[in-house]
């Protein structure tokens, strides 16, 4: 082979190197090599934030005192308390931190309880990731700046310790599970999730619906009984020994938050914001917006159930087409996020740690929408803004609302209008 045909092929080669490069943060059919870089690179970021930086106690000495009661046997869930007042999660909390209790012993280690939550980190990444790849929706781009440009989602894990990081890494391993169709063990580990915090279930309008369009009723109610089966076997001490408390204790949704701690309704008047009323209408608002989405969703969930049916018959003549995959995942994902997002929107107060609660969702939702690139960015930038705004200022919490009324907004045009049309 002469020196020029050489040469020739080796600015091929360079050229095709640097035209996949180019490609790389923007094609989504790099997602998955840029998805393998951030976890190792996050991993590292993690690692590097639980070495340099302090941590910082609110939650977790509370949580080892609740737990504590229960592991010298008291199933009495109205004297499980902590420095911080009574127990307020679901048996499965429980169950989760009296694990990490007897691994940290007794809750004194501290850095060995954030390396255990640096794994539930990364577990996390991945479940979200893999969730992402199937999708195929958002550029890789997204994936590196979910990584690297939130501070506050490192610090909920690893300098914190709470246990919203629990119950959402459940709630997107429940997720995946149902994607591949595994759908009685989906069911458990979501029920597992709520059991750890029920904010998990501002998603089950969406699995309801998910149920009943790809399942059947008789079907539906067999998951269901599933779900509800997880909770009365992981409540079943608490149950037997003081009904009454424990679902008072571990369901009470008419609990009242501290106005110092909100994020999104900083600019309301205390009293306002305690008012049972103002709950009871956001309640009402979050119930209306649920059945204003609701035909889409229905029709969404309904031909994921069509195509995953159609991609079962004709698999192989799909694969060799290349037809897009990722369709029907999408169809799949975006009634799941849109239900968690609206109870976001609505929620009665969102402390700091809630931010764990939609986060990973917010590119897919916007990519969702029709906005310009631009416009996604930015309303990232906000909301991320106000997140780390502490504490929480009349600003930084009109802005949070108004980056979520701008996201729902566009949601509804793409969705709800564009599907009258």
């Amino acid at each position: 082979m002469g020196k020029g045909s050489r040469s020739k092929k080796a600015q091929i080669f360079r050229y095709l190197t640097w035209e996949s490069l180019k490609s790389l943060p923007f094609d989504v059919k790099h997602l998955f090599p840029v998805a393998c870089l951030c976890l190792l690179a996050d991993s590292l970021l993690t690692t590097a934030v639980v070495q340099k930086v302090k941590y910082t106690e609110i939650d977790w000495v509370a949580y080892m005192q609740e737990v504590e009661g229960f592991l010298n046997g008291t199933l009495d869930y109205s004297q499980l308390k902590g420095q911080t007042g009574p127990l307020v999660y679901p048996a499965g909390f429980v169950y989760f931190y009296s694990c990490l209790y007897w691994l940290t012993d007794q809750g004194t280690n501290i850095r060995l309880a954030q390396y255990i939550f640096v794994i539930f980190y990364i577990l996390t990444v991945a479940s979200v990731f893999r969730l992402y790849l199937r999708s195929k929706k958002v550029p890789p781009y997204m994936l590196v700046l979910m990584c690297t440009t939130s501070y506050r989602i490192h610090s909920i894990f690893v300098l914190r310790l709470f246990n919203d990081p629990l119950a959402v890494l459940l709630l997107y391993i429940a997720l995946n599970m149902f994607l591949d169709g595994r759908w009685s063990m989906g069911s458990v580990v979501y029920s597992l999730a709520v059991s750890v915090k029920m904010n998990i279930l501002l998603y089950s309008p969406a699995l309801l619906l998910a149920y009943l369009t790809s399942l059947g009723p008789a079907s539906t109610l067999a998951q269901l009984m599933i779900c509800a089966g997880v909770q009365l076997t992981l409540g079943a001490p608490f149950l037997l020994e003081n009904p009454t408390a424990y679902l008072k204790g571990s369901f009470d949704i008419g609990r009242v938050f501290l106005h110092e701690w909100t994020v999104n309704w900083r600019f309301l008047p205390e009293d306002i914001f305690t008012n049972r009323i103002f709950h009871v209408g956001l309640l009402l608002a979050q119930i209306a917006v649920l059945y204003l989405f609701y035909g889409s969703s229905t029709t969404y969930l309904k031909s994921y159930a069509r195509l995953k049916a159609l991609e079962t018959d004709v698999k192989p003549q799909l694969k060799k087409e290349r037809v897009n995959m990722g369709t029907s995942s999408q169809l799949f994902l975006l009634p799941f996020f849109l239900s968690n997002f609206i109870g976001v929107v609505f929620s009665r107060s969102l402390h700091y740690q809630f931010y764990v609660w939609y986060y990973h969702t917010l590119p897919y939702l916007l990519w969702c929408t029709r906005l310009s690139t631009k416009w996604r960015l930015l309303l990232l930038g906000c909301i991320e803004l106000s997140w780390n705004t502490f504490p929480s200022t009349y600003f930084s919490s009109g802005l949070l609302h108004f980056s979520h009324i701008m996201i729902l907004f566009s949601l509804y045009q793409a969705i709800v209008v564009t599907k009258e049309r």
